[in-house]
């Protein structure tokens, strides 16, 4: 019995260090989360971190995006020259998803993507009163430093290529995500950049 007793208060006695551990644990962690120093630091890390997941998925996707880019303008060039019918894009994709099964990309919805992708660079430039007929190499290699989900993004939402050229840019100098990219584009970052030059 004695030693029985003796267990228990052993027992009694680590569990107590242990609940104190962690409430001491708790109180130092809701001390350093109000801690602004702290909190500065945290979103620092945060905000790299991201950076660092956006680089890792650039390297992954580059030689995937530089794919997509000369597949629109093959997209773009057969159906101007052969004509194959309106059912290009989805017997392309079926004879795709055949020979690559394990491959994602190549679904009908975003081979249209990939061929929008394309012309919306070629043509927008074109048309931009730039005085150059085509796209330069460096702003076609700044589109393979985002992922291709922000790339989609991008066309979707832009009207100009300024303004598309705009949030690759800010993308990629300050490594947005996609819910980040979305949220800037649609609250009017690049109307409020372009007031902002013209004021100050």
């Amino acid at each position: 019995m004695r030693i029985g007793s003796s267990v228990k208060k052993q027992s009694a006695s680590r569990s107590g260090v242990t609940h104190g551990g962690k409430n001491l644990a708790m109180k130092a962690k809701s001390e350093l989360s109000s801690a602004t120093e702290y909190k500065n630091w945290l979103l620092e890390l945060k905000q790299k971190f991201r950076q660092a997941q956006l680089k890792a998925a650039v390297r992954v996707n580059s030689a995937l995006l530089e794919f997509y880019w000369e597949l629109g303008a093959s997209i773009v060039e057969q159906q101007k020259n052969v004509a194959w019918g309106g059912g290009f894009l989805k017997q392309l994709s079926i004879d795709l998803i055949l020979e690559f099964p394990d491959v994602k990309g190549f679904s009908e919805a975003n081979l249209n993507y990939i061929r929008r992708w394309h012309l919306f660079y070629v043509q927008g430039f074109s048309n931009s009163g730039t005085g150059c007929a085509t796209i330069s190499k460096q702003l076609i290699s700044e589109l393979f430093e985002i992922p291709w989900g922000h790339n989609r993004v991008i066309i979707s939402k832009c009207e100009t290529i300024e303004k598309a050229l705009f949030y690759v840019q800010k993308t990629i100098s300050n490594g947005w995500s996609r819910a980040v990219l979305t949220h800037q584009i649609e609250s009017g970052l690049y109307e409020r950049s372009s007031v902002d030059s013209i004021t100050s």
